[in-house]
């Protein structure tokens, strides 16, 4: 793994620690369902480009 994508895999990692705690909160709050939707969505292409990133 280079230098660039080790950086990327340490934002996604920090991105995705301040957006579960969100989620979280979204779905204890269900005001908004679209918003909850998104956050999952999120989360989950950031989830799956780490994994890309971890492989290569």
């Amino acid at each position: 793994m280079d230098k660039k994508a080790k950086k990327r895999l340490e934002v996604i990692n920090k991105k995705l620690q301040t957006l579960r705690p969100r989620l979280t909160g979204a779905k204890q709050q269900a005001d908004d369902m679209s918003e909850i939707a998104a956050l999952e969505k999120e989360i989950q292409d950031l989830e799956t480009e780490a994994a890309k990133l971890k492989e290569s």
